[in-house]
């Protein structure tokens, strides 16, 4: 071997040797960097015609593990998910309180019960009256604050999504750069580990906000997608998303790929914190907001029940009732039993009584009967009252009115046969003697039947937004009342596989009147609603209002609430009494001041069994209102433990995967020292090397 040979090999020694030096230099300096992969020098043998002449540094790579790093990169995702839900719903617990604390807000309507069985025993005292109408506000107040609150943790949902989406697309245009500086770094030959690094940290990061996967492009670079398979940073460049919030429809978010050929897709996600908070926002919090409105509107209807089953003492000059949403023929027909109208005087004496008997269709003056029909109930009434007293019905709403100096109307249905429609009484259906009044319609067994008239302007429309288990738009259906006037045209029209949304599931109307929606699968896809234009006549309510269609539109209910106006204003006139014709026969007044039974009956509401409409985690039942205030709260209480065990696994998931990951990526710092003396003693070597070839050439030109 000539010493030229020799110097050339000593030489790719030092330079090796200093490549090995230089990539143990920046592992160490880079021991506590989140995110930093651990370098290693590539190095080969050098040989000429079958001779050895040295070592070469082919290239300074990372040690990644593609396996390892898509599992990190679930797991962080999953991770976010978990941790965005767990810490909103612990939020939402906390704004109900414990439900087993007496000063908690699920203790508040029985402090209510409470209240009115005090009145009860003492019905002539205003104090009783002031307190119970005082609980009764307090618990409403309580609601609507709790309601209030919830909705602000969705805007906060709406809110993070938003900042989440703009850090995504930042990250998404970082990590398409990084992929540019990669291939043409690669390409020339150049060290791309410090970039490529850069650019896992930025993966890294976006893993918290979506699911995402990772793969090679081929020249160096990354190439990343969901977990669904659409593609975030690909050939052509990096997508972009973005999220489309609603108020009434479910929100979503979509995608758009490089170069606008595409038109914008939904973006399906599987992990991340923006799936965790559109699952909250779509989902979870509507959940609680609709068992909550449920709840409350129960709750709600219960004491109207027993205020429209009673009356104040001496009963009031009028009773107006609440807009039903339906033409009085309609609202009157399908009723069965028999009601009483009164007209009594100031000091609780009879003056005149109707007895409506709904399923002979007659009403009766003094035992002696005249017939009516629903389209002629309203003159067949004003007869009947015969100057004592009036009957009008505007905007959907029936009022009854005494005209003598100091009369006032009282209603009792019969204690044999009540009046029922709908699962309400005459009295109770029109809404005419409530406590709890709301200018919305809030009681969806609007007590339609298939072949009544359904009201609606033919053409008007309203647009149903169907939506998937991943919260993810199905389609948007533009749905026109049909030509045909009944209640069951306008289902068929709604449940059409072309035109409707059959193909997703059924709208199904029951014998109360209520329209609900059943998915073609368990746990399938969910409606709705994006727009409503339809009107049931002049000013009347839509097709969604009147049904109560979609989560938006019950969930609203709660804010509508108040104590009737004249109550609050005077508490005296507190439906504590009831009425008792019985007592005419011996001359006796028919409302008493000293009588509490409609005070009691108001305290007996919480366990009056009302038909519980599926909301949220909870079917559809029949219970009490006592009973179904301590099933939400522990519906409530699952579903903040269950996310709180799923965080607590996510986290255990991810802190394996990171270590498992981190043990192959990462530096050790013991191998890291191991390999500095190698390259140190390699470099030593060929130190030597060069001085003792150089000692050779000056011996051999002395020579």
């Amino acid at each position: 071997m000539s010493l030229s040979s020799i110097l050339s090999t000593a030489n790719a020694g030092l330079l090796a040797a200093q490549t090995g030096i230089s990539t143990v230099s920046d592992n160490i300096s880079n021991v506590n960097t989140p995110g930093y992969v651990r370098k290693t020098v590539d190095q080969s043998s050098l040989a000429l015609q079958g001779t050895g002449y040295g070592v070469s540094s082919a290239g300074v790579t990372r040690a990644a593990n593609q396996f390892l790093q898509n599992a990190s990169l679930a797991a962080a995702g999953d991770a976010s998910s978990a941790s965005v839900m767990s810490d909103t719903l612990n939020q939402a617990q906390a704004l109900l309180g414990d439900p087993t604390s007496t000063t908690g807000y699920f203790s508040q309507l029985n402090q209510v019960f409470s209240d009115f069985a005090a009145a009860a025993n003492d019905p002539a005292s205003t104090v009783n009256s002031m307190q119970a109408v005082g609980q009764v506000t307090q618990f409403l107040t309580q609601s609507q604050s709790a309601a209030q609150s919830l909705t602000a943790l969705s805007s906060q949902a709406d809110s993070r999504i938003g900042g989440d989406v703009t850090q995504v697309n930042s990250l998404l245009t970082q990590i398409d750069s990084l992929n540019n500086s990669i291939n043409a770094a690669a390409a020339s030959g150049g060290d791309v580990t410090n970039a490529q690094n850069a650019q896992s940290t930025l993966i890294n990061t976006l893993s918290s906000l979506v699911d995402v996967k990772a793969g090679s492009n081929g020249a160096g670079g990354v190439v990343l997608r969901t977990t669904a398979g659409q593609s975030l940073v690909g050939p052509q460049g990096a997508a972009s998303i973005a999220y489309q919030g609603a108020t009434e429809a479910a929100s979503q978010m979509v995608i758009s790929q490089p170069g606008g050929g595409q038109a914008q897709a939904p973006l399906t996600l599987a992990g991340g914190e923006i799936e965790g908070l559109l699952n909250l926002r779509n989902t979870s919090l509507p959940s609680v907001q609709t068992q909550l409105s449920e709840y409350v509107s129960q709750a709600v209807n219960a004491l109207n029940l027993a205020h429209n089953a009673s009356t104040s003492s001496p009963p009031p000059a009028q009773l107006t009732g609440s807009n039903t949403g339906l033409d009085l023929p309609t609202a009157i027909s399908g009723f069965s039993g028999v009601t009483n109208v009164a007209i009594v005087g100031s000091n609780g004496q009879l003056q005149t009584s109707v007895q409506i008997d709904f399923g002979a269709q007659t009403m009766s003056v003094n035992g002696v009967p005249s017939s009516f029909s629903p389209s002629t109930f309203l003159t067949s009434l004003n007869s009947a009252l015969n100057g004592a007293g009036t009957a009008s019905f505007n905007n959907g709403a029936l009022s009854i009115s005494a005209t003598g100096p100091g009369t006032g109307v009282a209603i009792a249905d019969d204690g044999v046969t009540p009046s029922m429609k709908a699962g309400r009484g005459f009295s109770a259906f029109f809404g005419l003697n409530n406590l709890i009044t709301s200018p919305s319609i809030t009681n969806y067994n609007t007590g339609l039947a298939p072949t009544d008239p359904n009201g609606f302007t033919p053409g008007d429309t309203i647009t149903l937004r169907v939506s998937g288990q991943n919260n993810t738009k199905i389609t948007d259906m533009a749905i026109p009342i049909p030509a045909g006037g009944t209640v069951q045209n306008l289902v068929d029209a709604l449940n059409a596989p072309v035109g409707g949304v059959g193909l997703y599931g059924q709208f199904n109307l029951d014998t109360n009147g209520a329209l609900t929606f059943t998915p073609s699968t368990p746990g399938g896809s969910t409606v709705s609603v994006v727009t409503d234009n339809t009107s049931r006549g002049p000013g009347g309510p839509s097709v969604s209002q009147l049904f109560g269609i979609g989560q938006a539109q019950r969930i609203g209910r709660v804010a509508t609430y108040t104590v009737r106006p004249d109550i609050a204003a005077n508490p005296a006139i507190l439906a504590t009494a009831q009425l008792d014709l019985g007592a005419a026969a011996n001359g006796q007044p028919v409302v008493s001041p000293g009588d509490g039974s409609g005070a009691l009956a108001l305290s007996r509401a919480g366990s009056t069994q009302l038909g519980f409409a599926a909301a949220g985690a909870s079917a559809a039942t029949t219970t009490n209102v006592t009973q179904y205030a301590a099933q939400f709260a522990g519906a409530l209480g699952a579903l903040a433990a269950s996310a709180e065990s799923a965080n607590t696994n996510a986290t255990a998931v991810q802190t394996e995967a990171d270590a498992r990951r981190q043990s192959t990526e990462g530096v050790n710092m013991d191998q890291e020292l191991i390999n500095l003396t190698t390259y140190q003693q390699a470099y030593s070597a060929s130190a030597r090397l060069v001085t003792a070839t150089t000692t050779m050439f000056t011996a051999l030109q002395n020579m």
